[in-house]
């Protein structure tokens, strides 16, 4: 399904409407156009809203300056948070029906600024996750070895990236996956973002003191199969995850870098035993997300091979003076040439050598040039192929990853 047209659709009149209405229509318009998060933004005259759409801030239509107040203070009673709280941040959630009848959870975080509450909503829409492994990007090799990781009775498999680079649709497509009535599964987030039928899924909560840490050591005597941790953030939850998964546990979770190599030196540097790396982690996928070209407007360019080169295109792909790529052009279907994104992963299991590797405490750069030698791809590379496919531009490959030599 393509993404709605980014029009500037016309924000009730908010003299004729209740603001709880307006606010209603707001997030199903966000819902309708895909949007990520909403960014409600009090300036001195004015009072901005954007929506964020395949990764992508767009300015909508906004109500009146003087509103801000009454917006801040419904969404806010919406998420159960203190409305007379203005001067410290706060974070909350909400649930809400759709005309349609269907739920729709949201993750609602607030900032004091110079002229009032900044407020982020993240929509958190299970139903338009994308939980199929073949759908979300991968190559059909790198798709095959993590299907094998995955599908082993233990070990630690690890996704990487920045905020935003899909990673937790990528660990539930994989849980999905994986989730009969013959496995025990249980995760630890902050917070759950996709909810999914069959799996027992646990939200940290620092008030009480439930850390991941602590979740982690709860689940070991829940007779588990499979545990995810949202985030691999300190020694302590580290450390719990590898011995889960040297006990005879699959575990999946999440670091941010760059990169799958500087993943292994990162759980060093947190204070990680090398050996203990080398044991349990199976594979690493780092990932990133890049907007799709409009099937219905692309149209074709011829680059001059010199300038590909330089991008890091191959030289085997190379057949002449120039290469055919496909750039963005814009129509009713699409914004600015683009609708919709897919991922682009890097997938480097832990062989032998890598081991070895890790047990000497070798740096990225030996890390890298290993796992090039084993046939595991550079980000930069994986772009390209979806660029020679013709699915996305090359400046959106190279705005997304950096140039391995």
């Amino acid at each position: 399904m393509q993404d709605k047209p980014n029009h500037r659709t016309p924000v009730p009149a908010v003299d004729d409407a209740p603001v709880v209405q307006w606010v209603q229509q707001l997030l199903e318009q966000a819902v309708e156009l895909k949007a990520s998060d909403l960014h409600f933004e009090p300036y001195e005259h004015q009072y901005r809203l954007r929506f964020r759409i395949d990764g992508e801030l767009r300015e909508m239509a906004a109500p009146p300056a003087a509103l801000k107040d009454r917006l801040a203070s419904r969404i806010k009673v919406l998420s159960r948070l203190d409305i007379a709280e203005k001067r410290l941040p706060q974070d909350g959630r909400m649930k809400l029906v759709l005309g349609n009848g269907r739920p729709l959870d949201l993750r609602v975080s607030t900032l004091p600024t110079l002229f009032g509450e900044k407020l982020v909503i993240r929509v958190l829409d299970t139903a338009q996750a994308q939980l199929d492994l073949t759908q979300l990007g991968y190559e059909a090799e790198d798709l095959a070895r993590l299907e094998e990781a995955i599908h082993r009775p233990h070990g630690m498999v690890l996704v990487t990236g920045p905020t935003g680079s899909g990673k937790t649709q990528s660990l539930y497509a994989c849980l999905s996956r994986l989730n009969t009535a013959e496995v025990n599964i249980a995760t630890v987030e902050d917070p759950c973002e996709i909810q999914l039928q069959g799996i027992n899924q646990v939200n940290v909560q620092d008030k009480p003191g439930l850390t991941f840490a602590i979740a982690l050591r709860a689940f070991l005597r829940q007779d588990p199969d499979i545990l995810m941790v949202g985030e691999v953030r300190d020694l302590e939850t580290a450390n719990i995850a590898i011995q889960a998964s040297q006990t005879g546990h699959l575990v999946l979770s999440t670091l941010h870098t760059n990169d799958a190599p500087s993943t292994l030196v990162r759980l060093r540097n947190m204070g990680t035993a090398p050996y203990n790396i080398a044991a349990s982690v199976t594979l690493i996928t780092a990932q990133r997300l890049v907007r799709c070209l409009c099937p219905r407007c692309k149209v074709p360019a011829h680059l001059p091979a010199d300038v590909c080169l330089k991008a890091g295109w191959p030289a085997p792909w190379l057949s002449g003076p120039t290469v055919e790529v496909f750039q963005p052009v814009g129509c009713a279907h699409c914004h600015k040439g683009f609708a919709g994104r897919t991922g682009i992963f890097q997938v480097m299991p832990i062989s032998a050598e890598l081991q070895r590797l890790i047990l000497q405490e070798a740096g990225s750069q030996a890390l890298t040039d290993q796992a090039h030698r084993e046939g595991v791809s550079t980000l930069r590379l994986a772009g390209l192929r979806k660029v020679r496919q013709g699915l996305t531009s090359l400046d959106e490959v190279l705005a997304n990853t950096r140039h391995d030599a």
